[in-house]
């Protein structure tokens, strides 16, 4: 048997085949190019025993990138795992709606909820005099956030385990959250790779998934400079209720619905 073959006996059987292929090629350190040289050589009886046991682990639903362990981010290499949500492209988004803002030295900047740190890593990365404050109320994920600093070498940000601004002081040029805003009637239309492993403390929120939002909203006043700035990812359908709420607590500032390049509503930024 090929490897072309031993991948196309599995790949009929999964709901999103090419991620058997993706798994493969990560474990295994293949270019693509030697991935395509490979296909038509006789399947080693190790590699029959991986494809198998990736083939198990798709089949169950588990995440692609939980099972290689990594995710690309915004030029980033970040660990994943069941301790925070996994990053999404749509965040890269926001992330490059930042800096293409901002390009001013020495802003202090708060990431409510940073999960995996993907924003406030991403952030630092590209502006190394910005002193950015990762907070998230799980332990789990501000351990995993800590690890993808360390990963990539990241020294201009610092971590603390808050709920919303408990655990915060200081004012910020920019806060950014891209928060829990599922809310739990969603979850009937939910894929079975992120409702059955992606932590569900990341994903749902209460009053129809804007409860973080309100949080922030009430008190992010008494957090940001005075030409401070707001960033927030949001719900494809929450876009008139989110850029409602902020534009009652922030009356002086102006609210904007962003979409994303699917052209939906993605983003809402305050300034």
């Amino acid at each position: 048997m090929t490897y072309l073959q031993a991948f196309q006996k599995y790949e009929k059987q999964l709901a999103r085949p090419e991620e058997l292929r993706y798994v493969f090629r990560y474990g295994r350190k293949l270019s693509y190019t030697d991935f395509i040289l490979l296909l038509n050589t006789a399947i080693t009886e190790a590699d029959q025993a991986y494809l198998a046991e990736i083939f198990k682990r798709l089949s169950q639903d588990e995440p692609a990138q939980y099972i290689v362990g990594e995710t690309e981010f915004h030029g980033l290499t970040l660990d994943v795992d069941a301790r925070a949500l996994i990053p999404r492209p749509e965040t890269e988004e926001l992330v490059a709606v930042i800096l293409a803002e901002n390009a001013s030295d020495d802003l202090k900047v708060l990431d409510i909820g940073t999960g995996t740190g993907a924003i406030a890593l991403s952030l630092a990365k590209a502006q190394p005099t910005w002193q950015v404050l990762a907070s998230d109320i799980s332990p789990d994920a501000l351990a995993l956030a800590q690890q993808n600093a360390t990963k990539n070498a990241i020294a201009n940000v610092g971590f603390t385990r808050s709920d919303v601004f408990s655990n915060v002081s200081g004012n910020y040029d920019i806060i950014v959250s891209n928060p829990p805003y599922i809310a739990d009637f969603e979850k009937v239309d939910m894929a079975k790779n992120v409702l059955d492993y992606e932590p569900h403390l990341a994903l749902f929120a209460e009053d129809n998934g804007l409860a973080i939002y309100q949080k922030i909203a009430e008190n992010a006043q008494s957090y940001l400079t005075d030409k401070g700035k707001i960033y927030l990812e949001i719900g494809h359908l929450q876009g008139q209720a989110v850029s409602q709420l902020f534009q009652h607590h922030f009356p002086d500032k102006r609210v904007s619905v962003l979409q994303d390049l699917a052209g939906k509503d993605r983003m809402i930024t305050i300034d």
